[in-house]
């Protein structure tokens, strides 16, 4: 997942509003525009071979696509990966980045006792400002605490976990969601990065 500038003149500004993420190898653009244009429209973003587009309901844009893919699996020779998220957010600086990300990751608690699970981030931008590792032990703690304040075991694993909580960045706004084992099997689309199988993280920052 490439997270250069694109070449001037190949760049729009994402609309304020996405909440999918795509990444694609050119010259694929047109042809995985053409493809999503039934949930939505295709922006490219700064960064090379990625775009983003705003969906009417993530979820239900997760089981439409995740079924145009089992009947048409050509479709991800044009779209690498495909990303919805739950949770989208603003942040100004790192500051703001970890109160914000720490609140919504917080919300998943209930969903990750008896657990295992690690946090992922894939920045794009703020290269200096915002630490990938740091920020990914940062979020492993607070909900390891958070748990324990709750009276439920969770465990950080990067080998075959139950659960991987997803931050992606694109320049200063960011989403959130947590995939489970299962549906990182059953969705190809999602980022190869999150495989059922690691031995510890890896990490593509600009």
């Amino acid at each position: 997942m490439s997270s250069e500038i694109n070449p001037v003149g190949q760049s729009e500004k994402p609309p304020a509003d996405w909440n999918v993420l795509v990444t694609l190898a050119e010259p694929t653009y047109r042809v995985a525009r053409k493809l999503l244009a039934r949930w939505g429209s295709l922006r490219r973003t700064l960064y090379f071979n990625v775009a983003v587009m705003a969906v009417a309901d993530p979820a239900s844009f997760l089981r439409e696509f995740g079924t145009a893919v089992e009947q048409s699996p050509g479709i991800l020779n044009a779209i690498s990966h495909v990303v919805p998220f739950e949770h989208l957010f603003e942040f100004e600086d790192m500051a703001e980045f970890e109160t914000t990300a720490r609140e919504i990751a917080l919300t998943y608690v209930p969903r990750l006792i008896g657990k295992s699970f690690h946090v992922r981030l894939h920045r794009r931008g703020l290269r200096g400002t915002i630490s990938t590792p740091a920020e990914e032990r940062f979020l492993d703690e607070a909900l390891l605490g958070a748990l324990a304040a709750a009276g439920g075991p969770g465990r950080i694993s990067f080998e075959d976990p139950d659960c991987v909580l997803l931050i992606e960045t694109v320049g200063q706004r960011g989403g959130l969601a947590l995939w489970t084992r299962e549906e990182l099997k059953r969705y190809p689309f999602l980022p190869l990065r999150l495989t059922v199988a690691k031995t510890g993280p890896e990490h593509m920052d600009d």
